[in-house]
């Protein structure tokens, strides 16, 4: 890495690094559970759905009656309600309220089976007294941490947990009208006809993420840097915007989306599809097609191809390259598997 290159890494990292400040402070379980009953903190929307099943969260209650760490739990200090939101932690929080108000029967515990068929008021006194005294570790961020730095923060904690989804987390904190646009175009049906998927992606709302990522990189990919999930947060709060400024900007994008979509469904002759059968459209394949036409009809608002020269595109070997998934998100990848797509429509290729 060259001076110039570390340069700019110091800047990249100490801009993002002044995004959060926060301090620590330690609870007692029993303060904990009490501000819990009493709703003293707020719960996020894209958090408030996601719910641990029953054996995880008596799991969670054995960790703590034989005294292994809890991860710390993070807050966001709302300054005009002056209650902490919960950043990271509702599941453990919620959980240790339910047992501690006997709601919580545990159930397939290993280590502790004695305590099988039980509640928090069956414990001899003595232990929930140690219980309640036990502490956890807060980490409170301040009202200054933006809703980008703490929804980043959420997702890089809750990596590979079952959680709200990035699709999802959106949704629930960037309430607007381009989320509302984003909705409503995700059920339009020639979309969900040329681009299937699976009753569990539909669920983690996949067409969302799909036209998100449509939108995003057609518009704005000079601005993309490898960063998947804060580059179409930042997108689509910056649309929310703009959406509210100028309403007409509705009926544009609706007019681009839909034109892009009759052009495929003209074109190509599985849509978005890998094969005829397939229940699941790859993201890849999804934006070089999509946005590669979106940017050959920008050329030619007249383009005109056959179903034989769409297939003999998305069957050469150059293309089944340009959408291998290593390093599929790289800007370098992305823009390469686009401009393909774009190019050989074109005739360029």
């Amino acid at each position: 890495m060259d001076l110039s290159e570390q340069k700019r890494l110091e800047e990249q990292i100490q801009a993002y690094s002044k995004k959060i400040d926060f301090y620590t402070s330690e609870y007692t379980v029993e303060i904990l559970a009490q501000k819990v009953a009493n709703e003293e903190y707020t719960v996020p929307d894209y958090q408030r759905e996601f719910t641990w099943d029953e054996p995880r969260k008596c799991k969670f209650i054995e960790s703590l009656l034989i005294g292994l760490p809890i991860p710390f739990v993070f807050f966001w200090m709302n300054d005009d309600t002056g209650k902490l939101e919960i950043v990271d932690g509702s599941q453990r929080l919620r959980t240790l309220e339910e047992y501690l108000n006997n709601r919580l029967r545990l159930d397939g515990l290993e280590r502790l089976a004695l305590l099988n068929g039980t509640v928090f008021e069956d414990l001899p006194l003595a232990r929930r007294r140690k219980v309640l005294n036990k502490s956890i570790r807060g980490i409170i961020l301040s009202e200054d941490t933006d809703i980008e730095a703490r929804v980043d923060l959420f997702e890089r904690i809750n990596t590979g947990s079952k959680v709200a989804n990035p699709a999802e987390v959106r949704r629930g904190v960037l309430r607007g009208p381009f989320m509302d646009f984003l909705t409503d175009m995700a059920q339009n049906a020639l979309f969900k006809k040329l681009a299937p998927v699976s009753a569990k992606q539909m669920k983690e709302r996949e067409h969302e993420e799909l036209l998100s990522r449509f939108f995003a990189y057609s518009d704005s990919l000079d601005g993309y840097r490898d960063d998947v999930s804060p580059f179409i947060f930042r997108y689509i709060k910056k649309m929310n915007e703009q959406f509210e400024i100028n309403p007409s900007l509705r009926a544009d994008y609706e007019a681009k989306f839909l034109n892009m979509l009759e052009f495929v469904e003209k074109s190509f002759i599985l849509g978005f599809k890998k094969s005829a059968n397939a229940k699941t459209t790859p993201r890849t394949r999804f934006e070089s097609i999509a946005i590669g036409s979106d940017k050959a009809l920008q050329e030619n608002p007249d383009l005109n191809v056959t179903t034989d020269q769409t297939n003999s595109i998305l069957e050469s070997a150059a293309y089944k390259k340009e959408i291998r998934s290593d390093g599929a998100n790289a800007i370098r990848k992305l823009r390469g598997r686009i401009n393909f797509v774009c190019d050989a429509l074109l005739g360029r290729i």
